[in-house]
């Protein structure tokens, strides 16, 4: 997303599952820069929840930026995030030019 010079990412979830789940946004930019936020995702919601990273003054235009967001199960039992099963990536593509 975009607002003058300022690009963040932000993404929309449903967890009806009960189970904790994990989520990670990640908004890539141009020159290497990267924002990543962990977003908990509470369970059985009827309601969307959701998650953004902050607000960066951008360096480039829209097209020069990608979000990623991964949902992961809350862990095993130990504990550890790490080794939670991964179950959704997705990622934005740039908007299609006027062109094509």
């Amino acid at each position: 997303m975009t607002d003058g010079r300022a690009a963040w990412a932000r993404s929309y979830y449903r967890n009806t599952t009960g189970d904790e789940l994990r989520s990670v946004l990640t908004l890539m930019g141009p020159r290497g820069r990267t924002v990543e936020t962990h977003c908990a995702v509470e369970g059985s919601q009827d309601e969307p929840g959701g998650c953004e990273t902050p607000r960066r003054w951008s360096c480039g235009g829209p097209d020069e930026y990608v979000a990623v967001a991964e949902c992961a199960g809350g862990g095993v039992p130990d504990g550890t995030a790490e080794e939670a099963p991964l179950l959704l990536r997705s990622g934005s593509d740039p908007a299609p030019s006027a062109a094509g």
